[in-house]
């Protein structure tokens, strides 16, 4: 039965006003229906959703992430399916109905009463259409019907278009389903190598039927843009301009002749800031867009986490006509602060601080310069109605926890709701966002344009208000990848493509995005050498650099994989950039994550299952019939942990895999942190580098992934590790591979100077001091986000009379300083460890490891009692979801460390806390 709920908007705090009621049917309150006619399937579904969910609620399928399924379950993606509603009723007399759709996904044929209403063809984009007339000549209760055609074999069928589209072979970054670069729909749907590709099908996101009378004005999205006065795109603003409120509504119903916008804008406790009316209207049959200054001093900033206050503000917009009745209210959370992205040429300035020619690669907030620390956001589920606000909740507070202040928002997957902005918003987290393009070249044809067009603007309008986006991107690995790629393959075509590439990302996008906001900066690709020009009098004022480099001068940001993990550790392999926007290499989740999809069985390394939901494989897709991931995914993450770590050997074989999988935690944690450590280390060197977003943030399912957060919201060892190097202060060590020179520094990303105290001393693996010729104590002065060396020597020299294997230095830094935006002064701490020898030669000895839990501080208490402790692992069982306060760190004999934790979810009442165990890298090698 259908639920009408007649919206009546009220705003009292606005002049008060007669206004019309508006009758809106959320089409998630009635019944719907999933059927297939070809299987003889017709199961009960919900709006949203999607196929795949609504097989599963039906006890159809099973789970389609345990096991196989993401292989056996392929059928489905190659169905069509139809959602069919139960009869609308509780009409009433209306000028105008209308259906609103805000995501369908992605080929649909509907109905209404039989009637063809229209058809879409693109995940992103929000459809709305007038139905009167059907409904004017329904007979009986209208029943509306979505059919959902295979995108994959949709996708298949539009390539196979005569004359349609094509590239030199090899640039489509091809993993499960090809052809996904033909159709806007999620691209990691068809297959990535982190993730399964199961193409679902569905209205996935909320659809409405909205009924208005002649005068009603539905607004179905709208804009606001807030910006320094005068200020452009990809330019630093001057920050003591007064602050630019722009709005705008996009309106379902004729817009009256000489309607306006009045705004109040209010603090959190509601208390009125300003109000007034919106200036400079203009407006067309359904959109209407004013602005008004907001006076400088009238406003607090809004700053990301570790940086100052998230402060936001309440804005209400009305929508009156002529004579001041109220058409329509629309609520807002918005926050005030500048955010670009500085591509600007080298200054003398900079060149006389040491730092390299070229172009800068940085983002700037509030007009300073900050240190961009964090990870990569992929798609939190292969399922999009799946994602909760609880679920982004618990994985943000774990980005906060963790010291991260940015994430960048993967391209090739969907944008992301509203919530999650709002939450970012309220944790003080950037997002650098991306159009939903990667890893492939594009059509060109003017349907295809068009129909991108009509994304953008929809989803630059939803979502430029928030305070926490950060950024927009064309797109994934385009320039540094996909035009590498065709100059390898057909250099004489090169020049044909990069047109084509401009078309897309230039020509198209950039009119948009800058036509609706003057607040965001934007680049077509998220790895490039940035632009060579920025020159708002042309038509495009982005002109792109691409390899017009000049030698000794660096440009644009870098990611970097490298699976020879022969060079892991050596950071002359790493790349020398302005930002670190990826880089990583993959691990196995922990033995508590493969048990939830993945049988008793199947738990060993080889298995056939393990290796399969493993789909970093050479590019091309997999053939399931004859697969060798020997050389690939399981095989780098063999060789890594032997090369580099002593190895497991545990007699029962459960506990041994679960060994293996927490070897490779370890070396994907280490591995980062190098590269984290030296990027960090960059912001005082030639580069000025600023920014280390690693790749990635978390999990879409449970298998061998680039994940430092599993499936459940479980920490590998990795995100750990990450939230210890990226504090504000560290000391860092560096061997050179090659001449063996060995230095010390310290780094930090503070706004202002910190001094203090740096020790380092040197022991053997069972905790006697080595007396080795370098200083014990030194004091130490690292200006504001920069670097400074505390240690220049060569191990040749002053480790020629000792076992390599059996060394390793000790290094700890305690300063004074200020957070940004802080008048107090705080310590900050750190301590590191170097050793000599890989672990794989080590000596280790048995550290005696002792836990002990205490009831009163709700904290554990590890000690190492015999030797030095690596690695000191704390595990806990299934059941329960939550984070230690610090976890994989490393202690001497006699040492002991307090450690809290906290609890995300628990299913065992806190009888978890019995099952904690601790080991340490020696434990994990033993029988």
């Amino acid at each position: 039965m259908a639920r009408w709920n007649t919206q009546a908007i009220l705003a009292a705090s606005l002049a008060s006003a007669a206004f019309s009621q508006q009758n809106v049917l959320d089409l998630s309150t009635i019944d719907w229906t999933l059927s297939n006619s070809n299987f003889n399937i017709s199961v009960p579904a919900q709006l949203p959703s999607q196929a795949h969910l609504d097989l599963y609620a039906a006890q159809v399928i099973g789970n389609p992430i345990y096991g196989l399924n993401d292989f056996n379950l392929r059928w489905i993606a190659n169905s069509n399916w139809t959602y069919t509603s139960a009869p609308l009723v509780g009409f009433t007399n209306s000028s105008s109905t209308w259906l609103l759709f805000n995501g369908l996904d992605t080929f649909t044929s509907i109905e209404l009463c039989g009637e063809h209403v229209a058809s879409t063809n693109n995940q992103f984009r929000q459809y709305y259409f007038e139905v009167s007339s059907i409904l004017s000549s329904c007979a009986g209760s209208p029943v509306l019907s979505i059919n959902f055609g295979s995108a994959t074999q949709i996708a298949n069928a539009i390539a196979a278009e005569p004359g349609q589209e094509t590239w030199p072979f090899g640039v489509e970054g091809l993993f499960e389903f090809p052809n996904r670069q033909f159709i806007r729909k999620e691209q990691s749907d068809f297959g990535w190598d982190w993730g399964p590709a199961f193409a679902p099908a569905g209205p996935w996101q909320p659809a409405y039927l909205i009924q208005l009378g002649s005068a009603d004005i539905h607004v179905r999205n709208s804009l606001v843009d807030i910006y320094r006065l005068g200020q452009l795109n990809n330019l630093p603003p001057d920050q003591t301009q007064n602050w630019v409120l722009n709005a705008s509504f996009d309106c379902i119903g004729n817009l009256p002749p000489h309607a306006s916008l009045n705004y109040r804008l209010a603090d959190s406790k509601n208390f009125t800031i300003l109000n007034g009316s919106l200036e400079n209207i203009t407006s067309s049959s359904s959109t209407i867009t004013g602005n008004v200054i907001v006076p400088k001093g009238a406003v607090d900033l809004w700053w990301p986490t570790g940086m100052g206050s998230q402060t936001l503000y309440q804005l209400a917009l009305e929508l009156v006509d002529n004579s001041k009745n109220t058409l329509a209210i629309v609520n807002k959370r918005v926050g005030f602060r500048t955010i670009v992205l500085n591509e600007g040429v080298i200054t003398q300035e900079q060149l006389d601080q040491g730092i390299a020619p070229g172009n800068n690669w940085h983002f700037e907030i509030n007009g300073h310069e900050f240190y961009a620390k964090g990870s990569n956001f992929i798609p939190p589920d292969a399922f999009w109605p799946t994602v909760t606000e609880t679920r982004i909740r618990q994985l943000f507070d774990s980005v906060v926890a963790g010291n991260q202040n940015m994430l960048r928002v993967w391209s090739s997957g969907a944008y992301s709701p509203d919530f999650i902005y709002d939450l970012a918003d309220e944790m003080g987290i950037l997002l650098w966002s991306e159009f939903e393009f990667g890893d492939a070249l594009y059509p060109v044809n003017q349907e295809f344009l068009d129909n991108v067009r009509e994304e953008v603007n929809y989803q630059v309008r939803r979502v430029n208000h928030h305070p926490s986006l950060a950024y927009w991107a064309g797109g994934n690995e385009l320039e540094n990848l996909e035009l590498y790629l065709v100059e390898l393959a057909a250099p004489s075509q090169l020049d044909r493509y990069v047109a084509e590439y401009e078309k897309l990302f230039l020509n198209t996008i950039v009119p948009v995005l800058f036509g609706n906001s003057r607040s965001i900066s934007y680049s077509p690709s998220s790895t490039s050498n940035g632009y060579l020009q920025l020159n708002f009098s042309l038509p495009i004022p982005i002109v792109e650099r691409y390899q017009n480099l000049t030698p000794g001068s660096i440009y644009g940001e870098t990611d970097h994989y490298n699976y020879d993990s022969s060079l892991a550790f050596d950071y002359s392999s790493y790349p020398i950039g302005r930002f670190a926007n990826e880089f990583g290499y993959h691990s196995m989740p922990s033995l508590q994550s493969w048990r939830q999809a993945v049988a008793l069985s199947d738990l060993h390394f080889n298995s056939s299952v393990i290796q399969l939901r493993n789909h970093h494989y050479p590019s091309g897709g997999l053939n399931t019939t004859n697969y060798d991931n020997s050389s690939k995914g399981m095989g780098e993450m063999t060789m890594a942990a032997l090369r580099w770590y002593p190895v497991p050997n545990k007699r029962d074989s459960i506990a041994n895999f679960s060994a293996w999988c927490h070897t490779t935690q370890i070396f994907q944690a280490d591995f980062y942190s190098s590269q984290i450590q030296y990027y960090r280390r960059g912001s005082g060197m030639r580069e000025r580098q600023l920014g280390s977003l690693y790749w990635q943030l978390e999990d879409i399912w449970q298998a061998p992934t680039w994940a430092g957060i599993e499936y459940d919201g479980r920490w590998k060892v990795l995100h750990y590790i990450a939230k210890d190097i990226y504090q504000p202060v560290i000391i860092s060590a560096f061997l050179n591979a090659s001449t063996h020179d060995f230095e010390v520094y310290v780094t930090s990303d503070l706004w202002s100077s910190v001094t203090g105290s740096v020790n380092m001393t040197w022991y053997d693996w069972s905790g006697n001091r080595l007396n080795i010729s370098t200083p014990t104590s030194t004091t130490v002065t690292v200006g504001a986000l920069n670097t400074t060396r505390v240690l220049k020597t060569n191990t040749n020299e002053i480790l020629s009379e000792y076992d390599l294997a059996d060394v390793m230095l000790v290094m700890d830094v305690s300063v004074q300083g200020q957070l940004p935006n802080s008048n107090t002064t705080q310590p900050f701490t750190h301590k590191n460890w170097f050793h000599a020898a890989p672990l794989s030669q080590a000596h280790l000895v048995d550290p005696g490891l002792e836990l002990d839990y205490s009831k009163t501080s709700s904290k554990f208490t590890v000690k190492a009692t015999k030797g030095v402790a690596a690695w000191v692992w704390l595990d806990y069982p299934t059941g329960a979801v939550l984070n230690f306060d610090a976890n994989s760190f490393w202690l001497l004999p006699g040492e002991e460390r307090e450690v809290g934790f906290t609890v995300k979810s628990d299913t065992t009442n806190g009888k978890w806390i019995s099952g904690v165990t601790v080991e340490s890298l020696w434990d994990n090698t033993q029988p």
